[in-house]
């Protein structure tokens, strides 16, 4: 039917031309509505215009710029043309530009804002490929020949569009488009080094749009809140699947307090975001209950707990909890059918008395939030399926497009990832090679239609993630069950061995710290040493009310890591959190800790997925590491 992103694009506009497509904010903050016409006739528009500024089939063209509606017509432009877009966010670094657009000859690029413009200029010099730059927004640049504004840029590519020919060149060129087009280079972000290059396809896009379409039933017309970075290939993804659903985009910021807002004014059914975002909504709850009355938090508890036995009896009832051997769930259902309904009675209760009110924070329309980016700890991920928040876990990667599977709706398996049809995996030792039977831990392989074309002009490391096979090599950790669905349950690279021999992996230690509600981050260290350790980054609102519910005096907020008291209160909680009682064994608990003076920040300690880049982290803390050690 449609061989690239843009003709299936044509397709869903032919169907529905007078659909709300986007919804973007505009100078006072009101969300405006751009059909789905509205949105063709302004990328074929721009389309036209970077023709006429040289732009050809197979170039490669910046866009550096966060969420917003214009990223998507720029994005649709660039495809027509049988371009390739190469893009960034705002947080973006010099040097990182520098090599992005240098790489990949770009001659072209969209910059959002003045901001990222004076990045671009510290090195324009050192882009001799370099010739027009399009902003979307800038109150310092005077347009010239080397720099156009993105509203000039429309409103020419309009003028040629309204020409006898304008429309029928860009028909053409939309029809020579092929599946084995390159879409998009996406630079991922990495620990160490330069970024590489990840070229995806359209066929890599388009497979997905299908299959995330039978896990989930779409109606048309329904909104996503788009909050993610979009050059990110996650948030990508779903401005594709948007439009494949003939549904709304709807873009806000993954700031609480604004998110929340745009969530009352948009209604969305639809949420994607990173777990972080996940574990603020949880603590945001847990910090207005502590202005309720005892008596209120006391009934929350219970019914929270109660929800959580409702869940895990839910799941046995359904047959939803992983199968590792072909044992039927027969035995399962009959021993928690009468605690299921018992609880269910309860769970009824709870939801009116106690979890509505969350509830009703997502809006009215909510349907399920999708998490991708890392793993949801398993407190936060019991915590929302106990109130009644769907939340499907999805896995990927750049080098995948980046979905390989999402959680099953409505009923998600506890824990597991639905694979896509047509995707194969297999787990193998990572040091032999030998593929491991389902319940056995080790690295995943990935071999499916989502896989990339390889990073751009680097055949050497591709060849290092892509066996001879076509598997690709993720370095993530799983598990599969008999269903051929997977569980993710660390990083090769992240395992620490400690000097006895003992491996461990840091996650669902570092989660389980944070379940804590005076511990924002946390990340364990040891690699070689006797024992683990962990570099702690204090919730210093909760901690300042624990000093004052204890009426013990301090100074300010920068001397709460000196203070005694601090760091037995950090103790107690570690030690509660990672001991035997919680499933840990002896070596995995947590000996010393160091505490960090500031939170941890994208760009720094954290990748742009929020993501903790352990390598970065270990040379900042050098000091802290040898500390703890002694």
């Amino acid at each position: 039917m449609f061989s690239t992103l843009v003709q299936m694009f044509d397709n869903r506009v032919a169907r529905a031309p007078l659909a709300t497509c986007q919804m973007g904010k505009d100078e006072k903050g009101a969300f405006i509505p751009v059909s789905f016409s509205e949105l063709q006739e302004r990328s074929r528009a721009l389309a036209l215009a970077l023709m006429e500024v040289g732009v050809k089939r197979g170039d490669a063209v910046g866009l550096l710029c966060d969420n917003r509606p214009e990223w998507l017509a720029s994005d649709l432009a660039v495809l027509s043309l049988g371009a390739a877009d190469v893009p960034r966010g705002r947080d973006a670094m010099p040097y990182e530009i520098e090599h992005i657009l240098k790489v990949t000859s770009a001659s072209v690029v969209f910059v959002e804002n003045d901001e990222l413009a004076e990045k671009l200029n510290q090195v324009r010099e050192n882009l001799p490929a370099l010739r027009t730059v399009i902003l979307f927004d800038s109150e310092k640049i005077v347009a010239d020949a080397e720099n156009i504004h993105y509203g000039d840029l429309l409103n020419r590519g309009m003028e040629l569009l309204s020409l006898p020919e304008g429309r029928e060149r860009i028909q053409r060129e939309i029809s020579l488009g092929s599946e084995d087009d390159t879409a998009t280079i996406i630079f991922t972000s990495g620990t160490t080094g330069l970024p590489k290059g990840v070229m995806l396809s359209h066929r890599n896009m388009l497979y997905q749009l299908g299959e995330i379409d039978k896990i989930i039933e779409f109606k048309p017309g329904w909104k996503w809140l788009s909050v993610l970075p979009v050059w990110h290939a996650f948030e990508r993804i779903i401005q594709y699947v948007s439009l494949y659903e003939l549904s709304v985009l709807a873009y806000s910021k993954p700031i609480g307090k604004i998110m929340l807002t745009d969530i009352q004014r948009v209604n969305p059914e639809l949420l994607c975001s990173v777990p972080r975002i996940w574990e603020t909504v949880k603590a945001g709850v847990y910090q207005s209950l502590r202005s309720k009355k005892p008596a209120e938090r006391k009934i929350f508890d219970f019914f929270l707990v109660a929800a959580k036995r409702y869940r895990h009896y839910e799941n046995l009832v359904l047959g939803l909890d992983p199968r590792f051997s072909k044992c039927s769930h027969v035995f399962d259902k009959i021993r928690g059918i009468i605690p299921y309904l018992v609880l269910k009675m309860i769970y009824s209760i709870g939801d009116k008395a106690a979890f509505s009110q969350i509830k009703s924070k997502f809006g009215t329309s909510f349907i399920a939030g999708i998490s991708g980016g890392g793993a949801m700890s398993k407190d936060v991920d019991e915590f929302f399926s106990a109130i009644g928040i769907k939340l499907l876990n999805g896995y990927g990667m750049t080098e995948t497009a980046p979905v390989v599977g999402v959680a099953a709706y409505p009923h998600p398996k506890k824990g597991f990832i639905h694979t896509f049809a047509g995707t194969e995996l297999k787990v193998i030792e990572h040091d032999t090679g030998k593929v491991l039977p389902v319940g056995e831990m080790g690295e995943l392989l990935i071999r499916g239609p989502q896989v990339m074309k390889g990073y751009f002009g680097d055949e050497e490391r591709t060849r290092q993630i892509i066996d001879r096979d076509g598997y690709i090599h993720t370095g993530d950790l799983a598990i599969l069950d008999i269903d051929g669905d997977f569980s993710i349950v660390g990083r090769v690279k992240d395992t620490i061995v400690l000097s006895g021999g003992e491996n461990i992996e840091p996650v669902p230690i570092e989660n389980a710290m944070k379940e804590s509600e005076y511990i924002d981050t946390a990340v364990v260290v040891g690699q070689d040493e006797k024992y683990l350790g962990a570099l702690i980054v204090i919730n210093e609102k909760n901690v300042e009310r624990y000093l004052k519910e204890n009426h013990i005096p301090y100074v300010n907020r920068e001397s709460l890591k000196e203070m005694d008291e601090v760091r037995r209160l950090v103790n107690s909680e570690v030690s509660r959190l990672v001991s035997s009682s919680a499933g840990f064994k002896a070596y995995e608990q947590v000996s010393r800790f160091a505490l960090l003076d500031k939170p941890f920040t994208v760009g720094r300690e954290l990748s742009a997925k929020q993501e903790v880049k352990r390598a970065e982290v270990m040379k900042l803390y050098k000091k802290e590491v040898e500390a703890i050690f002694g």
